[in-house]
């Protein structure tokens, strides 16, 4: 897995994605990630009732110490998904990596280009990897905490939409398809 700097003159774009620009697919995305949100929220209710974050039983203290720190996790949540893109990225070769904000969306971004499977890795590398850790402390924590690491559960897998996107239709492009993902956008070559 090897980033590149420049391309090839033989690769033509055949995809461009810009979630800023392209209002039809950024609807799509944050529709399917409204649609993750309620089927990971709704029946995991009837396992620990969302009730239970709410609960005042141990004191208006607990209470709202449980709510600042949901606040708190879903901040670090987000800039550390960012930086494991990042280290994807820079596991792949990648020597400058781009970070920001856009009011939106957070990203991770680089002017090289990668090849399919590399971009793969990089796309999915935080929702597995805070995927695992969330599920791992979820089993720990009592059920006054559940939500407040469940809900960074549902940020993780909701909001990985977009990198689940461009994962099922990057998969079904060539073979051969150089990425560059600029942070809110990425361009997709191909030599056909």
């Amino acid at each position: 897995m090897k980033a590149i700097e420049n391309l090839p003159e033989s690769y033509r774009l055949i995809y461009d994605i810009d979630l800023q620009k392209d209002k039809k697919t950024a609807i799509a995305v944050n529709l399917s990630a409204f649609i993750i949100m309620v089927l990971l929220a709704v029946p995991m209710h009837f396992v620990v009732p969302i009730s239970s974050l709410f609960s005042m039983e141990d004191g208006m203290k607990n209470y709202i110490l449980r709510l600042s720190f949901l606040v708190l996790f879903y901040i670090l949540y987000m800039i550390f998904h960012e930086l494991v893109h990042g280290i994807a990225m820079k596991i792949c070769g990648t020597k400058k990596v781009k970070y920001g904000f856009t009011g939106m969306y957070a990203f991770a971004g680089s002017k090289d280009f990668y090849d399919k499977k590399s971009y793969i890795f990089i796309a999915l590398a935080p929702v597995v990897l805070w995927g695992v850790v969330l599920a791992v402390v979820n089993c720990f924590v009592t059920d006054e905490w559940f939500w407040v690491i469940y809900f960074i559960q549902i940020a993780n897998l909701s909001g990985a939409a977009g990198d689940l996107f461009v994962t099922v239709k990057f998969s079904k492009l060539p073979r051969d398809i150089l990425i560059q993902d600029y942070g809110v956008g990425m361009k997709v070559y191909s030599q056909k």
